[in-house]
């Protein structure tokens, strides 16, 4: 079978409800052997966080914990693709 094509993307979420997060940083460990990097920012003065995380794996696993996440309540997740 051949190896699924591999493109980077970026993950952003936001977190709004922050009882949220553990279930976040859990999937995000789960698919940690994609992850090239990632950053958490707290915006305190909205009550939220975002986080942006980079990947580099098959659209298939990016999609995956993509759908993940957007499905825990209070996170929401959008994903950019680069073209190769």
């Amino acid at each position: 079978m051949e190896e699924m094509q591999k493109r980077i993307a970026v993950l952003s979420v936001i977190v709004e409800d922050r009882y949220s997060a553990e279930s976040i940083n859990a999937l995000l460990s789960e698919y940690g052997a994609y992850i090239v990097g990632r950053m958490g920012i707290p915006y305190r003065e909205k009550g939220v966080s975002v986080i942006c995380v980079v990947l580099d794996a098959s659209t298939e696993i990016v999609n995956a914990l993509t759908g993940k996440i957007g499905r825990i309540g209070g996170a929401s997740a959008k994903t950019l693709f680069s073209k190769y």
